[in-house]
This record gives C-alpha cells, sequence and structure tokens, in this order.
C-alpha cells in the first residue's frame, strides 16, 4: 500500500481498502476472512485487554485536531493543576484555601461525588472529555489570567490514573499532601465507621491492619487494602514521575498544612507560578474552637469546613502504632531518598517516623515567596 498512489486516496477509503484486498488476492497466498463487527471486537480485546478502556488524548496538542473540534469548544476549559491525593491528608482543605485566590477556579460540584470529579479514577472517564470540561467555567471574556483546578483525593493511588491524567493533560502540575502514612490509615479508618462501613464496624483498628488478606473474607481484605495501601507513598510517587517531570509534581506537607497554611500557600502559589501574589494572611484566622485555620470573608467573619473535617479520634494503640512503623519502615525509607533526589527538605514527621535527627530545612519567607512571583504559566493544552 506504501507504494500506492497517495492522490485522493487517502480520502477514499473504501477504495484504497477494496484495492488492498485485491493485491493481496492477487498476489500473495495469505487467505483473509471476516466476522461481523462485534465479533471482531471480541476477537481484537481478547488479544489486547489493555486496551478495553480509552485514553482521552489532549485535542489540543494537534493542529489538525484542533481543525476538526467544535468551535464552541476550548482547550482553556482543561485544568492546569490538580490535587491528587491521596484521601485522608487535607486535601479538602487545601482545595476550600486555593479557591479563595481570585485568579483560581474550581470545578462545580458533581451531583454524585460532590466537589470531587473523579474523572480519571473511575467510571466517569467512559463519559468522554465533553462531559469532564462540562463542569470548569468558560473562558473570561477579558484578557485576565486564571488557574482552573480539580481535587480528586483517589488519584493518588489509582492504577489508571497517572497515564491517563498524563495522556489528557501532559502539562498539568500535580499536588499532593503527605502526612504520617499510620495517621493517614488510622484517619481512613475512622472514616468509614461514621459511614457505617461494615467492616470497619465489626472490626477493630489493629485487627484490620494486621489481617493476612489471603484468609479475611472479602469486606475485610478491601478495607485492608484501602487503608494501607494509600500510605505506600514512594510507590506510588515513583509511577506518577515515570511519565511527568518532577518540576510538575508539589509535594505539600500535610502537618505543615495543617500548622501554618499560610506559609504552605504562599509557597505553593510560587512554586505554581500564578499571578497576581495572593497573601493568605489577610484570608486565613486560626479558630480555637475549630482547632484549624478557617476563611475569613470580606465583613471578617470566619467560614470553616463542616462538621465532618477535623475530627478527633482515640489515641492509637501503641500496637498498632508500632506495627504501622514497621509496615511502611521501607517505604518511607524510599520516600526520603525521594525527597532528596528531587531537592524537597525532609518533613519533620518522616524524620519523627525513621528515627532520624532533625536536618536543617530552611523555609522560605512569606514575604520573599511574594517578592519572587513568576509571570509564566503554560496552558495544560499547549506544549
Amino acid at each position: 500500500m506504501t507504494h500506492m498512489s497517495n492522490y485522493a486516496l487517502d480520502r477514499l477509503g473504501s477504495y484504497v481498502f477494496e484495492s488492498a484486498v485485491q493485491f493481496l488476492r492477487c498476489w500473495t497466498n495469505l487467505r483473509l476472512e471476516t466476522r461481523p463487527p462485534l465479533q471482531l471486537a471480541d476477537i481484537y480485546f481478547d488479544l489486547y485487554p489493555e486496551e478495553q478502556d480509552p485514553i482521552w488524548g489532549n485535542p489540543c496538542q494537534d493542529k489538525r485536531h484542533l481543525e476538526i473540534w467544535s468551535k464552541n469548544k476550548s482547550c482553556e476549559r482543561l485544568p492546569n493543576f490538580l490535587i491528587i491525593g491521596p484521601q485522608k491528608t487535607g486535601t479538602t482543605a487545601l482545595y476550600s484555601f486555593l479557591s479563595i485566590h481570585p485568579a483560581i477556579s474550581s470545578n462545580r460540584d458533581s451531583p454524585e461525588t460532590f466537589e470531587e470529579l473523579q474523572f480519571f479514577s473511575g467510571k466517569n472517564y467512559q463519559k468522554g472529555i465533553d462531559w469532564y470540561m462540562s463542569f470548569f467555567p468558560p473562558p473570561a471574556n477579558d484578557n485576565e489570567t486564571r488557574y482552573l483546578f480539580e481535587k480528586s483525593a483517589n488519584y493518588f493511588d489509582g492504577t489508571l490514573v497517572p497515564q491517563r491524567v498524563h495522556a489528557l493533560l501532559p502539562s498539568a502540575h500535580l499536588i499532593t499532601i503527605l502526612i504520617p502514612p499510620s495517621k493517614r490509615a488510622y484517619s481512613w479508618y475512622h472514616h468509614q465507621r461514621v459511614h457505617n462501613d461494615k467492616a470497619a464496624l465489626e472490626f477493630s483498628f489493629h485487627e484490620v491492619i494486621t489481617a493476612n488478606p489471603r484468609h479475611a473474607p472479602r469486606a475485610l481484605r478491601e478495607l485492608h487494602n484501602r487503608i494501607l495501601q494509600p500510605g505506600m507513598y514512594a510507590h506510588h510517587l515513583e509511577r506518577w514521575l515515570a511519565l511527568f517531570p518532577p518540576q510538575q509534581l508539589h509535594l505539600v506537607d500535610g502537618e505543615r498544612l495543617k500548622s501554618d497554611p499560610i506559609l504552605v500557600l504562599n509557597q505553593l502559589q510560587t512554586e505554581l507560578k500564578i499571578r497576581p501574589f495572593f497573601d493568605y494572611a489577610n484570608h486565613l484566622k486560626y479558630v480555637d474552637q475549630k482547632g484549624f485555620y478557617c476563611q475569613v470573608d470580606s465583613l471578617n467573619k470566619t467560614k470553616c469546613l463542616g462538621q465532618g473535617k477535623g475530627r478527633n479520634y482515640p489515641p492509637m494503640e501503641s500496637a498498632s502504632l508500632k506495627f504501622l512503623r514497621e509496615y511502611y519502615q521501607p517505604e518511607n525509607t524510599a520516600l526520603e531518598k525521594l525527597f532528596k533526589r528531587l531537592g524537597y527538605p525532609i518533613p519533620s514527621w518522616l524524620e519523627e517516623e525513621l528515627g532520624t535527627e532533625s536536618q536543617n530545612n530552611p523555609q522560605i519567607p512569606a514575604e520573599e515567596i511574594s517578592n519572587n512571583v513568576s509571570s509564566h504559566w503554560e496552558n495544560p493544552g499547549s506544549q
């Protein structure tokens, strides 16, 4: 076929196909067989099961795709950055605080999953990119730069998520929040109890984390995995780094986010090159009754997260804490090496988990951050 005339034939698919079949019949000993389309699809996907699910590519990466794309659609409705999780690390708080910034817009709520779209991690992916973009505001009429983002905390450890995100948003920045994995596991267990998970109500936390997956009932096995697997931070981060360059990955110390969100947010918006600079010191306030920071509105009234956030749980049993520290020891060691490789300061909680001495990791003062804001931002649809 490579030697056939290309003039017009590439636009006459049926003619080219018929000519190719005639050529094979005439000049080869190949025997051609066919099946009805649905049977052919079954045969194909039996041979290539990994291709059963579609991979949505970025239509703005190829000028030819843009030419045939509807003029009513815009790549400016694709997010610039994602909060990818993991769950129970403070992602909702970060989502809420970032949304205060006048130049930052999040997606509208989903009727099924609320503020989380969970597009790349579940059945919503089958609905296509038109469905996904419909949750983001259309391009503004003015010339002001704006930054879109979404938060879905189950992206972090999703098996297919990194590949899907990279295919559609290769230039997007990724934000992940890390806290002690034992603390995250304990919080998730109690989260499931609040939501009446049968296994969480039936089994103690220690029974869940020490359960043998080979012999445990299915419900207990699933809870065991959902509690422990997201805490394998280094393993999951390496999967993202296999597709995204380090400069697009932003690691947030979840303990620092809770104790000093103003510093974290001022530093994060600098890393993301968002402008104008928005000093969160004027918009966040610590509320003693809540025990965490809340938003301050224009009338100087505080707006805090709901009652389901920032719950206080009974202290973890020492046996469970000992088990988890031993369980996560190899992963925490790998995480420390990852931080050093990427040039990130080692969080104090990680040093404590590993039993290492505190190192000098100076934080950038907020006033210095505000003086170093870059004006450049790369649109996720143009690379």
